[in-house]
């Protein structure tokens, strides 16, 4: 695999707590690093896609109404026999 060096500034105290996990878990801070920013990527990876998904939804016109979405939180003070689901309208 090829690599790149990266450089970042750190806070003190995280890099103290990096410092205590590398020691903890026996890993290089490097591997700890790679490890949360793959992570991370990943993370915002999935978030950027629904978000684009959830886009084509609105642009579909796949939504809920709004009053329909107070009225269903609405309908979660009541006790389970006075709900209204779907089915009953």
């Amino acid at each position: 695999m090829i690599t790149r060096v990266v450089t970042a500034h750190l806070p003190v105290d995280l890099a103290e707590k990096l410092d205590g996990l590398a020691l903890r878990l026996d890993r290089p801070k490097g591997w700890i690093i790679k490890q949360a920013v793959a992570s991370y990527l990943a993370l915002e990876e999935k978030r950027h896609r629904l978000t684009l998904e959830a886009l084509a939804d609105v642009d579909a016109k796949r939504t809920v109404d709004h009053a329909e979405i107070e009225a269903w939180a609405g309908s979660l003070d009541k006790p389970k026999r006075q709900r209204h689901t779907r089915k009953d309208r």
